[in-house]
């Protein structure tokens, strides 16, 4: 089964991601992870990314489509994955409708979910990170058993730049411009299922599960 995600920043993709690969028994495709795994792998189109990512870059289509189809050929991806953060803009679309036609497969689902960005701003605006280990909490839906400290190593709990309020809104704006229009790309060949994204994580993958027919 081939599936799509989407939705805005801080809908819970990620989170969602990690469930339904587990329940579909399909590699999990987001971009980080296949750019990450060519620079790992040393190939050609990797050897060309690496710089770009290792400064800070914005690797453009013409190399992030070509590593997609690299990674569509491959055994593993044979019956099935799932997308998470690609598509990004119907140009990304367009290219992966002709891959999966080459190869002779389908889309089966594209799950948009949605979530109001009001809700985001808060959820986002609400998580605090250990920069000594990583972990994530929230000061409503999963705090620190002591306020500001991470539960692991005791180390003083941060806001990220990319959580503060105002580069959330920002991040919000850019889905709108470059990735909410995939919306109006599938919905009109049939294939897109709008979830609730309002809800805890068990509720929003039962209501995805009920989208994909299982």
């Amino acid at each position: 089964m081939n599936v799509i995600l989407v939705g805005p920043p801080g809908a819970g993709k990620g989170t969602q991601a990690e469930k339904l690969i587990a329940a579909l028994r399909v590699p999990h495709l987001s971009t980080g992870n296949i750019l990450r795994a060519a620079i790992a792998a040393g190939t050609p189109l990797g050897l060309k990314v690496g710089p770009i990512m290792k400064a800070g870059g914005l690797v453009s289509d013409d190399l992030v489509i070509p590593l997609v189809d690299e990674r569509l050929g491959q055994a593993d991806v044979a019956q099935g994955c799932l997308f998470d953060g690609y598509p990004r803009t119907t140009p990304q679309a367009d290219a992966l409708g002709v891959t999966f036609k080459r190869l002779g497969r389908t889309i089966d689902r594209v799950v948009l979910i949605e979530v109001p960005d009001s809700s985001i701003v808060e959820r986002m605006s609400g998580r605090r990170s250990c920069p000594k280990d990583g972990s994530v909490y929230h000061l409503k839906a999963s705090p620190p058993k002591v306020a500001g400290k991470c539960d692991k190593c005791g180390t003083e709990l941060v806001t990220r730049p990319d959580d503060e309020p105002a580069t959330v809104q920002g991040r919000l704006t850019k889905y709108a411009t470059d990735t909410a229009p995939l919306i109006s790309y599938y919905q009109p060949k049939g294939l897109l299922s709008r979830v609730n994204g309002v809800g805890t994580p068990d509720e929003v993958f039962a209501s995805i599960m009920k989208t994909l027919g299982r």
